[in-house]
């Protein structure tokens, strides 16, 4: 084998000499830092996630409220789909006992008037 250089044997009395100053205590657990549980960038940063969320909740509010100057269309009177009630035809069966038909409203006795004259 060759003879290591002299920067390689430098290096290692170096390293060897920087380990024999650590000794036991120094090897322990370390115990946490204590400080503020927040920090000025944890703090920056929710504060801007709150503000870009109101900034949108904003928006959207304005953009789903719509101008109050548009006037809103009126809804259909009835179902577009649907047929109006078809009028009932009288029968020539002869059948004595025909009910009304369900989609025709029963027939109601005129008004009598009870008034008397003087």
């Amino acid at each position: 084998m060759s003879t290591p250089p002299p920067v390689e044997d430098r290096l290692r009395a170096a390293l060897d000499a920087r380990a024999r100053l650590i000794d036991v205590h120094e090897l322990s657990p370390y115990r946490p830092p204590t400080g503020p549980a927040w920090g000025a960038r944890r703090i920056r940063r929710v504060a801007s996630a709150v503000a870009v969320a109101a900034a949108a909740a904003a928006v959207a509010f304005l953009l789903l409220s719509g101008s109050p100057e548009r006037p809103h269309p009126a809804p259909p009177a009835r179902d577009p789909r649907t047929s109006p009630p078809a009028t009932s035809v009288p029968s020539t069966n002869g059948s004595p006992t025909s009910a009304p038909s369900p989609t025709s409203p029963p027939a109601t006795p005129p008004p009598t008037s009870t008034a008397t004259q003087r």
